[in-house]
């Protein structure tokens, strides 16, 4: 279930990557409204399909994370392009960059400022990511495997720090070795329910902007180990499924992600509690949903429940096959290998909020999944409230016979 603009066709030629890339820019990256110039040309002018394995090269101007090894992926382009541009880089910036899997966000980086220093705590993706690079002339990008909260010591100061992993907290060593009046952007929170934070160092200390919610992969290692608050795989839920939390000043409901054309409503007639999400789109194909991961084990959850109350208004389907309004659930397992879609939908026509339910069959090798709601690329206008996932525990039968006495 591809969420974004699709490419015009399946990229396998230079002329079609860069036609692929070229759309991805108008339609994910302008269309979501990044202003930057420098930024957008950098986002125009990388090959995200050399950051990728060749199995995933035919999806690689799709705005998704997509799969690098060692269950890490490559950051959506939108939020590359947003991180990047929340950073303001300045043509006489030295940046640190903690977390640099495949590679792609430090090549975005280079042709902005004039260093990039960027660390990666897996071997095996730190080696790839240094050879990909050199490969690609990056002559300014400098890298390392390591441990990245603790900074990159012997080259400090840094005038711009990218975090692009989730900690739990800023890192001290990270708050220490940024200027003054420098900036850092970093996701910080729980493993999935994190807030992209803006922090600016004034008088030594950190300043937070909260810019939006999001959801990345975390840093393997002690740092994410010794989370004081962790996922509980056994019993998945739904974060903020009734939208009685304030959205954010810039737009995004706590606990949800990826955003797209959708509004925040206070209404008493909302199905659960006083407020509901309600998505319009008047473009069929152009995108419009609202995305959460949640933590699962297979091993402990054979069944689950997706449950969600829905209103339409002349709802119509998209052109691609995949712009229908649906609530819908995907799996993954522990290498973030998609394990299927589960569907709730789906949604046509005009009609009165009704509460829909499913259940599905969990394999047991899920580790985690993704709630995704939403018109997709369908027209009209779709409401959603009470969204829940919820452990579908089996029944013991009852019996009337009596048991035999021992």
């Amino acid at each position: 279930m591809l969420l974004l603009a699709a490419m015009p066709a399946t990229a396998q030629t230079k002329a079609q990557y860069d036609a692929a890339r070229n759309f991805m820019v108008k339609e994910v990256i302008v269309g979501s409204g990044i202003k930057d110039e420098r930024v957008i040309q950098s986002m125009r002018d990388t090959l995200r399909h050399e950051f990728v394995t060749i199995t995933h090269r035919k999806n690689a101007y799709l705005d998704m994370a997509l799969p690098i090894g060692d269950s890490q992926t490559i950051s959506s382009p939108f939020i590359v392009a947003y991180m990047t541009e929340s950073l303001q880089p300045q043509a006489t910036d030295k940046v640190l960059e903690i977390g640099t899997g495949s590679g792609y966000q430090a090549a975005i980086l280079s042709p902005l400022v004039k260093e990039v220093y960027s660390i990666e705590i897996v071997d095996s993706l730190g080696k790839n990511a240094a050879k990909t690079l050199t490969r690609l002339g990056y002559k300014n990008v400098f890298t390392k495997v390591g441990d990245g909260y603790l900074g990159w010591e012997e080259h400090a100061p840094f005038d711009k720090i990218i975090v692009t992993c989730s900690p739990e907290k800023v890192p001290k060593p990270l708050e220490d070795q940024l200027v003054e009046g420098g900036l850092m952007v970093v996701p910080v929170g729980q493993r999935y329910e994190q807030t992209l934070y803006l922090f600016r160092k004034r008088n030594g200390k950190l300043e937070s902007e909260a810019l939006l919610p999001t959801l990345f992969v975390p840093m393997t290692g002690k740092a994410e180990d010794n989370r004081e608050i962790k996922p509980d795989p056994a019993n998945p839920r739904c974060a903020n499924g009734s939208f009685e939390q304030e959205a954010f000043p810039a737009g995004g409901q706590p606990g949800w992600y990826y955003e797209r054309n959708i509004r925040w409503e206070t209404d008493e007639n909302s199905p659960d509690g006083k407020h509901h999400v309600s998505f319009t789109n008047s473009v069929p194909g152009l995108s419009s949903h609202l995305l959460q991961g949640f933590a699962i084990d297979g091993r402990k959850v054979p069944e689950l429940e997706m449950k969600g109350w829905v209103k339409t208004d002349n709802v119509i389907d998209g052109p691609g096959r995949d712009d229908i309004a649906y609530i819908i659930v995907t799996l993954y397992d522990e290498n973030r290998r998609q394990m299927g879609h589960h569907l709730l939908g789906p949604f046509r026509g005009t009609h009165d909020w009704a509460e829909k339910s499913k259940k599905i069959r969990i394999p047991a090798q899920t580790r985690e999944g993704v709630l995704r709601i939403g018109l997709f690329g369908a027209t009209g206008t779709a409401s959603f409230d009470g969204i829940s996932l919820q452990k579908v525990v089996a029944e013991i039968p009852e019996t009337s016979e009596t048991p035999s006495a021992p």
